[in-house]
C-alpha cells in the first residue's frame, strides 16, 4: 500500500518534469522593450549539422533554401549589418529528457551535429547557443543586439513551425521590426497556422 502510494507520487512528479520541460521548449520569452535603434541584423536560426544535413528536409528545399540565405547574407554584409547564427543545444535536464524521448536525443548538449552546417560555417559574424526554441531565452540575444544597436531582423532557417516562428515572437514581444524571408526557411509540416500567429503578431513576411 505504502509502496503503491509512494511509486504514484514519484510517477506524478516525473510526469510534471517532463511536462515543465514540454513547457519550456515551445515558450515564448517576453524580455524588455527595446529603445529606438537604427541597425538590423540578419538572423540565422539551426543552420546546424543535426538539422540541415541529417533532418526531414528534402534536398531541393535546402537547395532553394539555401539559395536564399546565401543571398540575404550577401546582402547584409554588403549593407553592413551582422550575420547571427544562433544553434540548439538542449542542456537544461528537463529539455534534454524531453529531447532524449521524443526528438531521437537531436541536439543534446555536447552531442554529435550540434555544430553550424559546413555549408554554413564560415558566414556568420556570430554565432550564440540556444537552450530552447526561443533564441532570446537566455538573454545573450538581447545583450547582442543592444551592443550591435539593432531594432530590425530578418530571420532564415528552420524550422518555420517551432524555432523560426518562437523567436520571432519573442522578438516582437520586444519590439523589434521582424521579417521572416519565406523562401529562406523550411519546415517539415504545413505552416499556415505559424504564420498566421506570427502576422497576428505583427511578424512581416517576404
Amino acid at each position: 500500500m505504502i509502496f503503491g502510494i509512494i511509486l504514484a507520487i514519484v510517477v506524478t512528479l516525473l510526469l510534471l518534469w517532463l511536462g515543465n520541460g514540454v513547457r519550456r521548449i515551445g515558450a515564448v520569452s517576453a524580455g524588455e522593450r527595446i529603445s529606438n535603434r537604427n541597425g538590423s541584423a540578419l538572423l540565422l536560426i539551426d543552420l546546424q549539422s543535426v538539422f540541415w544535413e541529417r533532418g526531414p528536409y528534402s534536398n531541393a528545399a535546402k537547395e532553394a533554401a539555401a539559395r536564399v540565405i546565401f543571398s540575404e547574407i550577401e546582402t547584409a554584409r554588403a549593407q553592413g549589418h551582422p550575420v547571427i547564427a544562433v544553434r540548439q543545444e538542449w542542456s537544461i535536464p528537463s529539455t534534454k529528457a524531453v529531447a532524449k524521448l521524443s526528438m531521437k536525443g537531436q541536439a543534446i548538449e555536447g552531442s554529435d551535429g550540434t555544430e553550424i552546417a559546413e555549408v554554413f560555417t564560415s558566414l556568420p559574424d556570430h554565432v550564440l547557443v540556444k537552450r530552447v526554441q526561443d533564441a532570446f531565452e537566455t538573454g545573450e540575444l538581447d545583450a547582442l543586439l543592444q551592443r550591435c544597436d539593432v531594432g530590425r531582423l530578418r530571420l532564415v532557417g528552420l524550422d518555420m513551425n517551432y524555432c523560426v516562428q518562437k523567436t520571432a515572437l519573442a522578438a516582437r514581444n520586444r519590439g523589434f521590426d521582424v521579417t521572416v524571408v519565406k523562401e529562406g526557411t523550411l519546415a517539415a509540416a504545413p505552416t499556415e497556422s505559424a504564420k498566421k500567429q506570427m502576422s497576428s503578431a505583427g511578424v512581416a513576411f517576404c
